[in-house]
């Protein structure tokens, strides 16, 4: 398992992400898609990524809007992988 970074630096990466927040010990963004079908599509463009990096984010999709939150459950925060899967996710939206 990937060691947890340290607060500062956690802030640091979320910064410099565009429009993640930092919520306790995750990180989440709304993603708009226009309607439910793009919602759901986008969820679907995620699921191969998330596999291919084994590392899994929580989604929720309300209409228009998917909510991904991502934090190592196991670990009890964020290690580097967190980071990279969020990344890979703003390169499919």
């Amino acid at each position: 398992m990937a060691e947890l970074l340290e607060r500062g630096e956690v802030e640091q990466r979320v910064d410099e992400l565009d429009g993640w927040d930092l919520e306790g010990h995750a990180i989440v963004k709304q993603f708009k898609r226009g309607d439910f079908s793009g919602a759901v599509a986008l969820v679907n463009a995620i699921e191969p990524v998330a596999n291919d990096l084994n590392h899994h984010p929580d989604l929720s999709i309300s209409w228009e809007t998917v909510t991904v939150m991502i934090t190592t459950h196991s670990a009890g925060g964020l290690p580097p992988p967190d980071f990279e899967l969020a990344t890979r996710i703003d390169a499919l939206a």
